[in-house]
């Protein structure tokens, strides 16, 4: 009798601990479940809409920004100012717009899309010319020898628009080979060698490093753009896209900006 209560004990203690075994596994499941919901649940994503000089600082600025705000991501468009500015009226979904002229953002904002931008940066042309400079460019005035092929941005767009500021305080005309939409496309012309020439933006020369050569001109300093920045009216993620702005304003974004070649307003 004792023999056969003694396997029956056994035979109930080991079901019994199964029992707890799996009784602890399904609890773990839901726990897990419920984490991953509350990490997805507060995720959220700033969409920035900057201009295409903005790329390079802006990106490291995104890094940084994340790795503040855990679970908050940064997403950019990168562009033309006047573009971007169109696409934000036309209803494209952005929670920051930064551009590279007044007049860009001041289609965002007389559409009411946009208050109180604040300009944060200041930014100034340069001739950008491959590194061995085969037209020997020396000075502004060598853009308007026909030999000599230039690129410009599109007149309505903010780096197009400081070309022509620049060329008509000189009283200088320019026949361009090409108008592009924005200034990289237009500095990615002179690093291709399709031209001898161009108008860009100081800070996209630093960008460019050894792939071309800049040259500085007295002009440049009667064409100098300011950058606005603000947070969208409509923006989906308001909290973090104006963390982000504070970001950019602060000492930290402006040291980034500052060794990127941009100058202080």
């Amino acid at each position: 009798m004792f023999r056969r209560l003694s396997r029956w004990a056994v035979t109930v203690s080991v079901a019994l601990v199964l029992a707890a075994g799996l009784s602890g596994c399904g609890s773990s499941k839901p726990t897990a479940s419920a984490s991953s919901a509350s990490s997805s649940g507060g995720a959220k994503t700033v969409t920035v809409f900057a201009a295409a000089s903005l790329t390079g600082s802006f990106t490291e600025l995104g890094k940084t920004f994340e790795t503040a705000h855990p679970g908050v991501s940064v997403k950019f468009n990168f562009g033309s100012s006047a573009t971007l500015a169109q696409q934000i009226v036309q209803g494209a979904p952005a929670d920051v717009f930064a551009a590279a002229s007044p007049a860009t953002m001041k289609t965002v904002t007389d559409a009411s899309l946009a208050s109180g931008p604040v300009t944060f940066v200041r930014n100034k042309l340069q001739i950008a010319v491959p590194a061995g400079n085969p037209a020997k460019v020396q000075g502004l005035k060598d853009l308007a020898n026909r030999k000599v092929k230039v690129a410009l941005c599109a007149a309505q767009v903010p780096c197009g628009a400081a070309a022509v500021k620049a060329l008509n305080a000189a009283g200088l005309k320019v026949t361009p080979v090409t108008y592009e939409q924005d200034v990289k496309a237009t500095l990615t012309k002179v690093e291709l060698g399709e031209v001898d020439a161009a108008l860009v933006y100081q800070t996209d020369v630093l960008a460019a490093g050894s792939k071309v050569k800049g040259i500085a001109f007295p002009e440049a300093d009667k064409a100098i753009n300011d950058y606005p920045i603000a947070v969208l009216s409509k923006a989906p993620a308001p909290e973090p896209a104006q963390q982000f702005v504070t970001l950019v304003l602060s000492a930290q974004g402006k040291d980034v900006l500052t060794k990127a070649g941009f100058e202080s307003p």
